[in-house]
């Protein structure tokens, strides 16, 4: 009798059968006792990257604090994080701001000259006069102060600046007001210039036209 042709359904029915065995001795040769599971590779995680512009004793500007000097780049790890972080000195302040090397973009580098020759620029013009309520005014010169804008900064110095010492002539909050913004701006130039507080205390107050007023004002 002639023999039968294997037709094509046959040989996967032949295929499906052999893989399936195939696979059942590969499960018993995994739970084979005393034989020892692989560790699981875990992928360590690292913080994630940012280009590092800063070095050690420079200067910076974070914009709620103001200037501050770099006195370390260190390292710590926080869970299964690496984390390389800046530590800052902010002297006026008496305050140490850790930032994270990855977040250096709340950072910005101090001023170049340039910008400081235009801050005395802005600071020689006429201040602008709002009409607004003060309350509103003062939450704008307070977002201008903590924005960290070197221009924005000078902006409330000359906006703010009443030309005298008599109290009365000012609020208690506006004179609060121009003494955080004037501080911010002169530790900056401070910084730029590589001058004496009392050097760029009389460059300001010049500019400011406040040149008859006592140095203890301020």
């Amino acid at each position: 009798m002639p023999k039968k042709k294997k037709t094509k359904k046959s040989k996967k029915v032949k295929k499906t059968i052999r893989s399936k065995l195939n696979l059942k001795t590969a499960v018993k040769k995994s739970s084979l006792p005393g034989q020892e599971e692989k560790p699981e590779i875990k992928k360590i995680k690292k913080q994630p990257t940012e280009k590092r512009i800063y070095n050690l004793k420079d200067f910076v500007v974070y914009p709620k604090h103001g200037v501050g000097k770099i006195t370390g780049i260190e390292k710590a790890k926080i869970g299964d994080i690496d984390i390389q972080f800046y530590k800052i000195l902010v002297e006026k302040e008496k305050l140490t701001l850790t930032v994270p090397i990855n977040q250096q973009s709340k950072l910005r580098p101090i001023a170049s000259i340039n910008q400081i020759n235009k801050c005395i620029s802005i600071l020689k013009t006429k201040p602008k006069i709002k009409r607004t309520m003060w309350s509103r005014r003062a939450q704008e010169y307070d977002q201008k102060i903590n924005s960290g804008k070197i221009y924005e900064l000078a902006e409330v110095v000359k906006d703010l600046n009443k030309n005298t010492d008599i109290i009365a002539d000012q609020s208690y909050s506006e004179r609060q007001l121009f003494e955080k913004a004037y501080e911010r701006l002169k530790s900056e130039f401070e910084a730029v210039l590589k001058s004496s507080p009392e050097d760029v205390q009389k460059k300001m107050d010049k500019a400011l036209g406040r040149t008859n007023i006592s140095e203890s004002t301020i």
